[in-house]
């Protein structure tokens, strides 16, 4: 498997969780839809690293999400608001076994022997240690807060041009400066 030094959240992204390599320090195994791979970064830095591309950071990410739908634990996150990616932990950020999920792409979940499983858009499939009912209600409050933030003020980005700074022809400025 190969090691990358960084990485930021794509809509390719699925899930990740941490690694331990040789020597003992903390990377991140990341499955995206078509590959799978290492970065030489906690989970925690590559949503910290993410999330500060769009100049935030996970403080303020958590603390937006706590606003919007109260103060619960293993709040779900807006890592890129361009793209509309939301990421929602399996356990607590303390937790270094915490998997992240980014819900855009878990097609379909089912109870097994008091586990979950679930179907992932490459066609994947995924069994956890959780009940179907905890996993499911995670899932559902991370759909509800991505729809909760994509409708809100500032949620888009548009560019627009100041007319009042509208570039002069090269003829209307030889014809002013005449006058």
């Amino acid at each position: 498997m190969s090691m990358e030094k960084h990485y930021f959240i794509t809509s390719e992204f699925m899930y990740m969780l941490g690694h331990y390599d040789r020597y003992g320090k903390l990377c991140t195994q990341i499955i995206e839809t078509t590959r799978t791979f290492l970065v030489d970064m906690s989970p925690i830095e590559i949503l910290d690293l993410s999330i500060s591309a769009f100049g935030f950071d996970l403080r303020g990410a958590i603390a937006a999400s706590k606003k919007l739908l109260g103060d619960i634990h293993m709040c779900p996150i807006k890592v890129n608001p361009i793209y509309q990616i939301v990421l929602f932990p399996t356990k607590s950020l303390n937790h270094q076994d915490t998997i992240w999920f980014n819900p855009d792409h878990i097609e379909r979940t089912t109870s097994i022997f008091r586990k979950t499983a679930f179907l992932l858009s490459n066609g994947d499939t995924l069994i956890l240690p959780a009940k179907l009912s905890s996993f499911n209600s995670k899932l559902q409050t991370a759909d509800q807060y991505n729809k909760m933030t994509t409708g809100l003020p500032g949620s888009h980005f548009t560019l627009m041009l100041d007319p009042s700074k509208k570039p002069v022809k090269k003829n209307e400025s030889t014809r002013n400066r005449r006058n």
